[in-house]
């Protein structure tokens, strides 16, 4: 059980959005049902994820939270500090971290994993000293975070990512980039985007690259050089498998560091939500996280 230590979980749902006033009752229900103990946690505003976390850190096991991407990385900070394990809870539009971590997507079935205990120890990105699960890029990326509004979210989920998409292409520029890889190699580019993946999945359903993983200790860069913004309709299957290269225009790097610098400041999100600008210093930070994630399953002998 995710409480061995005789200390409750901290639960965490933001009751202020839809999907966690609506299904609050599922996950509390599910929790009853697996004799999992917990303390509520009361999260109305962003800050209070890390501030519940921090206040009950001597009296829980664990931190369970429910919600998508940008929610979990609200609570980055306070997990390091206290060094607490996160379970996660899916209730976000695309949940790209918990297919990251081939965590089940119904909510009764995420808390048995949570039930079940089984850890496994994740990296994390980080650029300009903010953490992120999944990517962090600037670009196109940055365009397409402005026109997808919570209630485009809303009306459309998953398909709002590429109603955001499209409007985001009709106002693209590429733009010159310098990147240096590890402090040694320098390259020099004309791109459409940057983007630094730490885990497998991420914008709703496109995959960093084939072989990526959330605990192989690198990081993924690529860099999206296309001439012209309509090719992207081309690229995207590639985009989706992870499985281009410089013939579509998606030049790949690999590294532990990665710094980006541009001509004119550009904006930077992580896991979503814009948080900084360029120059930036994107870092590995390897096996420094415990996430709760479905036990393996053993195979017989033949």
């Amino acid at each position: 059980m995710a409480d061995r230590s005789g200390k409750p979980i901290l639960l965490l749902i933001n009751l202020h959005s839809k999907q966690g006033l609506e299904r609050f009752g599922e996950v509390v229900a599910a929790f009853n049902s697996l004799g999992v103990r917990y303390i509520i946690g009361q999260v109305m505003r962003s800050e209070d994820f890390s501030h519940c976390i921090r206040w009950h850190q001597d009296e829980v096991s664990a931190v369970v939270i429910g919600g998508g991407d940008g929610t979990f990385n609200l609570a980055i900070d306070a997990l390091l500090e206290t060094n607490l394990p996160l379970g996660l809870l899916p209730l976000g539009t695309a949940n790209d971290l918990a297919r990251t971590l081939n965590l089940p997507l119904t909510l009764a079935e995420a808390c048995s994993v949570v039930a079940n205990g089984h850890r496994q120890t994740i990296d994390l990105g980080r650029v300009n000293g903010k953490y992120f699960f999944n990517v962090a890029s600037c670009g196109l990326s940055i365009k397409i975070t402005d026109a997808l509004s919570k209630d485009l979210k809303k009306r459309w989920g998953i398909l709002a990512y590429g109603i955001a998409a499209a409007k985001a292409l009709l106002t693209l520029r590429r733009f010159d980039a310098e990147i240096h890889i590890d402090g040694q190699q320098i390259l020099h580019r004309r791109t459409l985007q940057i983007a630094v993946g730490n885990g497998v999945f991420y914008g709703g359903g496109l995959t960093v690259v084939k072989d990526a993983a959330i605990d192989d200790q690198r990081l993924d860069l690529y860099s999206l050089e296309i001439p012209h913004w309509w090719q992207l309709f081309f690229v995207l299957p590639a985009l989706k498998s992870g499985r281009g290269n410089s013939r579509f225009g998606i030049h790949r790097w690999q590294g532990r560091t990665f710094e980006v610098h541009t001509r004119l400041r550009k904006r930077v999100n992580t896991d979503g939500e814009v948080t900084t600008k360029t120059p930036a210093v994107f870092e590995l930070c390897p096996a420094v996280l415990d996430v709760f994630v479905p036990a393996p399953t053993s195979t017989a002998d033949d």
